[in-house]
């Protein structure tokens, strides 16, 4: 029996003393208790008897997109653990697919038939796609009425997009917005296999890297001299989606958008010199794992050198059988690495018959507490804005070299933000986009016949 079942009864004077004996110092540990008064949405606890309302839990699913099944197993664990302690709660884990827009799409399919969970996880490009469509519950009543809520708790970036405001463009606490609370912040390394660099009598990139000489040259000699061991072994992996693609845009000075994220950016100089070098790993000098194939197995296997993945991707790599570290992305013509500040948030389905609870799991699931655990079990970094945070992330080993991630998102990296379109739909220019770069990264198109075309299309799905 959970613990509101224990503090609905104390009304009962005929127990009263068993009640006080009993149950009293459990009361004090639940907050949902000074929690309910302020929230109005949530009729059963008003308008139920007590002894009918704490006679069954509220069941909540609960829905995140694991790369591996070592991060499904992270996610469940942390779900058994909650479901003891969220009194009048029980939880119900579902994996969702891996990466890519499948992922969501499903998850608008099934809100459109009142199948889907109560709370999910989705990626920040997405939240202003399912906040405008209705798809996603509004929850600034509900954050309002919790003590000790606030944005700043967490990264400025996630925040700026969870907290905006459409109808007003206001951002921040006080906004009227609050779509959810991040899960994580992540940045991409490349992931080493130390066995096969060292067999190729290459340098090692953890060394370039300290002493300032990892750029794209140092990688593309790394990368040649790791294929050269064999026609099954490739210097490079990396996935068939916008951020692997995206940070040698990004490190060549360009990228998707305008700087007001108002418009196409794909065609400018710099884009298309990232997207040229990229291009040059796959059908010049043949040392990347084909475009489309997934570069994980390979890895893991032993096959390929320098895997390009972020955190979430470290229960997996932590399998494996040779020596591996990770390192931070090689700095490019504009002297960064073109890195993401990679975010994804917990939201609350819009037709949930459970606000109150849906909040309640999402606050539990973004607690420090909750988020020390996972990434003590490699999935992520932290999203809650603490040095101690960070300092104990370095603690979580392997890899050894857990900087590399931190250096992602330093200051003077300049990640870019991953965010949604406001100004349009992420969605729309996705499936323009990823089409158009695999086009040229598999040899099919060239990059000039990219440029010349593609922000005509892209451009398209922008708010006219």
């Amino acid at each position: 029996m959970k613990k509101n079942l224990l503090v609905k009864i104390m009304g009962l004077l005929v127990i009263a003393s068993f009640i006080l004996a009993a149950c009293a110092p459990a009361a004090t540990e639940a907050p949902a208790e000074t929690e309910a008064p302020a929230v109005t949405e949530a009729p059963a606890a008003t308008e139920a008897p007590a002894t009918e309302a704490s006679s069954a839990d509220v069941d909540l699913r609960w829905r995140t997109r694991p790369d591996n099944q070592e991060e499904i197993d992270v996610y469940s664990q942390i779900s058994t653990e909650l479901d003891a302690q969220l009194d009048g709660i029980t939880l119900t884990y579902e994996p969702g697919g891996s990466e890519g827009a499948n992922y969501q799409d499903q998850l608008r399919a099934e809100i459109a038939a009142g199948t889907a969970p109560d709370v999910f996880w989705i990626p920040g490009t997405d939240v202003a796609d399912f906040a405008t469509r209705g798809l996603i519950l509004n929850a600034a009543d509900l954050a309002d009425a919790t003590e000790g809520y606030t944005a700043a708790n967490f990264y400025e970036g996630p925040m700026f997009h969870l907290t905006y405001n459409p109808e007003t463009a206001a951002s921040g606490d006080g906004s009227g917005a609050v779509w959810g609370l991040p899960r994580d912040v992540s940045t991409f390394a490349l992931y080493l296999n130390l066995d096969l660099i060292a067999e190729a009598g290459a340098a090692d990139p953890r060394e370039l890297a300290a002493n300032g000489e990892w750029d794209w040259e140092a990688f593309l000699e790394v990368s040649q001299a790791t294929r050269a061991l064999g026609s099954d072994i490739y210097g490079y992996g990396a996935s068939a989606w916008w951020g692997p693609y995206g940070v040698w845009l990004n490190a060549s000075g360009g990228g998707f958008f305008t700087e007001d994220r108002a418009a196409c950016a794909l065609n400018s100089e710099e884009s298309l010199a990232g997207l040229d070098f990229q291009r040059s790993l796959y059908q010049d000098y043949d040392v990347a794992v084909p475009y489309g194939e997934d570069p994980e197995p390979g890895f893991r296997a032993g096959k390929v050198a320098m895997f390009q993945n972020g955190r979430w991707a470290t229960p997996g790599v932590r399998t494996v059988d040779f020596n591996w570290d990770v390192v931070e992305l090689p700095a490019g013509p504009n002297g960064t690495p073109g890195n993401w500040l990679f975010w994804g948030a917990y939201v609350i389905n819009a037709n949930t018959e459970h606000p109150k609870e849906a909040w309640a799991l999402v606050q539990a699931l973004t607690t420090a507490e909750t988020q020390g655990k996972i990434s003590a079990l490699g999935a992520n970094i932290p999203s809650r804005v603490s040095q101690e945070a960070l300092d104990a992330f370095l603690t979580f080993t392997p890899p050894a070299n857990n900087q590399a991630f931190l250096n992602g998102i330093a200051p003077d990296a300049d990640p870019t933000a991953e965010g949604p379109l406001w100004a349009g739909s992420w969605p729309e220019f996705d499936k323009i986009m990823g089409p158009a770069i695999q086009g040229v990264l598999t040899g099919s198109t060239t990059v000039e016949d990219f440029g010349t075309t593609i922000c005509d299309e892209a451009n398209k799905a922008f708010n006219q």
